[in-house]
């Protein structure tokens, strides 16, 4: 309810919020060494932030957010930063498991989109059992992007269509960008899979290979706030801040 009440607060028009938001939740690291914390810490405080938004897009109405959990790129650091890549993917396994029953109260359906080939076995279990457990619930899609990259996703859906060429199911002529868009790893959000804006946070001004296809016409929005810190206040700001856009989407107004 408290959150719905700054939602009301805000002055911000409910019609015109984002139905999809995707987050690239950056800074875990830096905010854990500012105070002198490992970076696990970080990135715990980062799952726990990430709760809390969870449960303010559910509440202000918003059907879809994508979070960018970890890229492929996380995995080719250096082998010192090796255990910090593996603190992230134990924290989602986590997250996951310990919030299914939470999510289904919720009506919220989790799915963990990215490379299956490159997350652990441990990780890809508890996915499919989150994603079979919510299937069916509809209040919010959320979608976590594990060992996920942009161009992977448009890689991934080139070879499902190739595949299909293989077997004489389709011919080259017959392809358009929505059969591609089909086969892109976020399609399970159907009509709303590609993000109205996606949010960077820690002062990073780019998108690092995240949703490549599918920001191709999203509204970006940066902050200097670091992930664990953004909140309902610097949430609020974004959507603020997108409500403000003229979205053309490539046409000229006259």
């Amino acid at each position: 309810m408290a959150a719905a009440d700054a939602l009301l607060r805000s002055g911000l028009r409910p019609e015109s919020l984002p139905r999809h938001a995707a987050v690239v939740m950056d800074g875990n690291t830096r905010w854990a060494r500012a105070r002198g914390l490992p970076a696990a810490d970080g990135h715990a405080a980062g799952g726990r932030n990430l709760e809390r938004i969870v449960g303010l897009s559910r509440a202000w109405g918003i059907r879809v957010l994508t979070a960018f959990v970890c890229s492929q790129e996380n995995l080719n650091r250096p082998k010192a930063c090796l255990a910090e890549v593996d603190s992230m993917m134990g924290l989602s396994e986590w997250l996951i498991g310990d919030n299914v029953d939470k999510l289904s109260r919720q009506g919220i359906r989790l799915q963990v989109i990215g490379d299956s080939s490159k997350q652990p076995a441990s990780l890809q279990m508890a996915a499919k059992q989150a994603a079979d457990a919510t299937r069916n619930n509809s209040q919010l899609h959320v979608m976590l992007a594990i060992c996920y990259s942009g161009r992977w996703d448009v890689l991934q859906a080139c070879r499902a269509l190739a595949q299909e060429m293989r077997a004489n199911e389709l011919s080259p002529d017959d392809i358009d960008e929505s059969m591609l868009a089909a086969k892109l790893a976020t399609s399970a959000a159907g009509e709303l899979a590609c993000p109205d804006l996606v949010i960077r946070t820690s002062g990073e001004l780019r998108l690092s290979n995240f949703l490549l296809w599918q920001s191709a016409y999203s509204e970006l929005y940066f902050t200097d706030t670091m992930w664990p810190d953004f909140g309902a206040d610097e949430y609020l700001q974004a959507l603020r801040s997108f409500q403000t856009r003229d979205r053309r989407f490539g046409q000229q107004r006259f």
